[in-house]
């Protein structure tokens, strides 16, 4: 959704350049950089995912490594 808002929001900037429409530049504004945001955050969430993955597996290797002959 980030995407969308930005797009639409960068749209609304440009109809506002336009047209004069200052609260119309200042909405577009405010999307475009609420859809940046949201772009960032859903980055830094797959990252986070990642590493939880990552350690998940670090542990249980580490689990079996240590784990006594029977």
């Amino acid at each position: 959704m980030g995407l969308l808002d930005k797009l639409l929001g960068r749209t609304k900037k440009a109809a506002g350049d336009v047209t004069g429409d200052a609260s119309l530049q200042r909405e577009g504004m405010h999307q475009e950089t609420a859809g940046s945001a949201e772009e960032r955050a859903s980055e830094h969430e797959e990252l986070a995912q990642e590493e939880r993955e990552s350690a998940t597996e670090h542990h249980a290797a580490a689990d079996s490594d240590t784990t006594p002959p029977a």
